[in-house]
């Protein structure tokens, strides 16, 4: 499937029912679908060819959403672009991409300004929502399209190129096809829980549309459901919405959900229509995940992915959070869940072999939600997927129910004493802890250990911590070799552009 059939399946549901939701505006899908062939038109009219890369450069916002089925129905490939990356980092990705047409709101003209005259096949700028020297507005760029429908269907079914996070090294630009958004679809579809038939979901979009709040949208759309978007971050906001339009699935990063339960306002509200609440990107503290289960609702569920395969290679839904008599199932909180069933997942050891159930290893994928490849790098590609199985980088392991667990990114294990020390370990203990808000374990170098594991936190509002008695804590959970022999305090940790703690900005700190 193409991105715009989506849409096109949600229409043909009920072409006035509301589609996109924003700033009190509601679009049916008719409209939605008028607006996204009007671009398709502009598009080819532009001399888009099929498999052109066209690039969307906006925080979240109805029309930039649209666009992306516009993109999808000339037969171009789009190129989401983060808002929130560095000039440098947004200018080497539409390099990498060779984009030819790129579309921006106005509040990144200075961005879009400072990168362009590097980017020689960058031929068209389009402002999403204003005037800006060098760019046609939106409207005028609308006017050049003809009457004439444009649905192309082309031979190669690559859908969008999706940079990697460019947190270490070069960022590389993760190819996906529509097969591979069918196949998370479906198993989107397949592993959670939607209204009855009949039933429209309605999803609240608050983490970035150039994220996994955007591909989450297409099983809602393919179920002719609505797309609440909040243009801007804002807890207080996100549970007002979730009252107010009666919200079945959202998607937050922990960090987000921290938040939420932090927030003054949350018993007060009504969050009774919740169906799914999503969370994922990282891990999640199992005390912290309780606590949103007792207090939000049984509705919590777990997707573990990366942008290679996008979403779903495990999942867990708000069932399998519970025992049958209804009781939290604390044992698996720290759990991926299991692996999703359109895709086969492995625990593998760095000579190929495969692991039994309980032995740690690298994550290894098979099936077709795995990308195409890395864009002009053959190297990264092979490198990726030695063996005949997707590496994910992270380390983990099966248990005998199947549960799969995720001990750690390889590159973040620490060997201190001759022990390997799993970060992720760690830092649950650490979250366990009252005073704690968030934290990033790392080893620094030291003498007598190798490395020694460090602990460096962000503690909840009004807190306060004794470092002797988080030692105390954390020994008491998983031992003295564990346990970090030095613990930072600071106000605020480094994170991506997605929330994402950034482990090797906290050990340069550390180390300068």
């Amino acid at each position: 499937m193409r991105l715009v059939d989506f849409l096109d399946k949600g229409a043909s549901l009920d072409p006035e029912a509301p589609c996109l939701v924003c700033d009190g505006e509601v679009r049916t899908y008719a409209e939605t679908t008028r607006l996204a062939g009007r671009v398709a038109s502009a598009l080819v009219a532009d001399a888009v060819a099929p498999g052109d890369r066209v690039a969307i450069l906006s925080a979240n916002d109805p029309d930039a959403f649209t666009c992306v089925f516009g993109i999808s129905r000339a037969g171009a490939v789009w190129c989401p672009v983060n808002p929130r990356n560095e000039a440098a980092e947004n200018r080497e990705l539409l390099a990498l991409f060779g984009c030819s047409v790129l579309f921006f709101q106005a509040a990144f003209a200075p961005l879009v300004d400072a990168i362009r005259a590097d980017l020689p096949a960058l031929r068209t700028l389009v402002c999403l929502d204003g005037d800006v020297d060098g760019a046609v507005g939106l409207p005028d760029f609308l006017a050049t399209g003809s009457d004439e429908p444009v649905d192309r269907h082309t031979g190669d079914d690559l859908a969008l190129i999706v940079g990697t996070g460019g947190t270490t090294g070069k960022p590389k630009g993760v190819m996906l096809t529509g097969t591979n958004i069918e196949t998370m679809t479906a198993l989107t579809l397949m592993s959670y829980p939607w209204p009855a038939r009949g039933g429209r979901p309605t999803y609240l979009a608050l983490a970035p549309l150039t994220h996994a709040a955007g591909v989450l949208c297409f099983p809602v759309l393919g179920r002719g459901g609505s797309i609440v978007i909040m243009r801007h971050p804002d807890v207080g906001g996100f549970l007002h919405h979730v009252e107010q339009h009666r919200v079945t699935h959202t998607f937050l990063p922990p960090t987000l959900i921290y938040m939420v339960l932090d927030h003054p306002s949350l018993a007060s509200r009504d969050l009774s229509s919740l169906q799914c609440f999503w969370y994922g990107a990282a891990p999640m503290s199992a005390s912290r995940l309780e606590d949103a289960i007792t207090r939000i609702g049984p509705v919590m569920a777990q997707l573990f992915g990366q942008t290679e395969a996008p979403m779903m290679i495990s999942t867990m839904a708000p069932e399998d959070h519970l025992h049958e008599d209804g009781s939290i199932a604390r044992e698996r909180l720290s759990s991926a869940g299991r692996p999703s069933p359109l895709v086969t997942v492995a625990i593998m050891a760095e000579d190929g072999r495969l692991l039994p159930h309980g032995e740690r290893g690298e994550i290894v994928v098979r099936g077709s939600l795995v990308m195409r490849g890395y864009l002009d790098d053959e190297a990264a590609t092979a490198e990726a997927s030695r063996f005949g199985w997707h590496h994910t980088g992270d380390i983990g392991y099966l248990d005998d129910d199947g549960f799969l667990f995720i001990v750690d990114r390889a590159k973040d294990m620490v060997i201190t004493g001759g022990f390997n020390v799993y970060s992720t370990e760690v830092e649950q203990a650490l979250l366990a802890h009252p005073a704690v808000a968030d934290g990033a374990v790392i080893g620094l170098p030291d003498e007598k250990w190798g490395e020694r594991v460090t602990a460096v936190l962000q503690l909840r509002p009004g807190s306060s911590l004794d470092p002797a008695e988080v030692t105390s804590f954390v020994k008491a959970r998983i031992g003295s070799v564990k346990t970090p022999k030095q613990i930072e305090v600071w106000d605020d940790l480094p994170r991506s552009k997605v929330g994402k703690v950034l482990k090797a900005e906290i050990k340069a700190r550390l180390t300068s």
